[in-house]
């Protein structure tokens, strides 16, 4: 099943040309990794997708569709009077404390964290909240906008791993961006390369090469793959 199909996506900031041309498509249960450098037009893209900027050409999402978008940080005052279970509450009125715990299971948190202070928690452990925050929506698809951008390299591969097992349960589509090609390589469906224009779009193991990098990015970029030890 179609969940996106995106055609001749064009769109422009003051005049000034962002994405050129973008075509491409998502199906139900896939993760679509979106690369390239800082400024190629990536989140610009997400803001185009969730309907918040002007574009030309074709956005067309399955009918009925719900979309979450987890954002790269939310900045919290460690002083803030809200405690986790208090901030998940927030999502709804109708929204059960069974649900909430079924959720946390979901985003891999123990269920003693909804006791914590909203600001006490770790930067990952609130990335992992707002996801579960975006999945009290029962989304169809998720954004996630550079899901680890302040988490340290730990946290980072705990985190797309937390993504794939979301895939694995939830059978929810995720759309998202990244800059660790690595990650990217072990847990991505298909990797489109965009900077302004899409570059390439495919497989990771045809996609993530030298050649193809260095057209994305420019210059010389390395890329290796490497296995983790568990």
């Amino acid at each position: 099943m179609q969940m996106l199909k995106v055609e001749n996506l064009t769109l422009a900031i003051d005049s000034t040309p962002v994405l050129e041309n973008i075509s491409f498509k998502v199906d139900k249960g896939e993760i679509l990794a979106i690369i390239g450098p800082n400024g190629a037009g990536k989140t610009t893209l997400f803001k185009a997708l969730l309907n918040l900027l002007p574009y030309k050409g074709k956005i067309e999402w399955h009918k009925n569709i719900k979309i979450g978008y987890v954002p790269q940080r939310i900045e919290i005052d460690k002083d803030v009077p809200l405690t986790v279970l208090e901030f998940l509450k927030m999502r709804g009125p109708k929204i059960s404390i069974q649900k909430i715990h079924n959720i946390l299971e979901l985003v891999q948190l123990k269920s003693d964290i909804l006791k914590f202070g909203l600001g006490e928690v770790s930067v990952g452990q609130r990335q992992r909240l707002l996801v579960a925050w975006s999945f009290l929506g029962d989304p169809d698809v998720i954004l996630f906008d550079e899901p680890t951008a302040d988490v340290d390299i730990h946290g980072q591969e705990s985190i797309y791993k937390m993504i794939s097992h979301l895939r694995e349960k939830s059978e929810v589509t995720i759309i998202l961006i990244s800059h660790d090609i690595n990650i990217v390589y072990q847990h991505a469906d298909n990797v489109m390369c965009l900077n302004h224009k899409n570059i390439c779009m495919g497989k990771p193991a045809d996609i993530l090469k030298t050649n193809q990098l260095q057209e994305l990015y420019g210059g010389e970029r390395g890329f290796y793959y490497h296995e983790h030890q568990h």
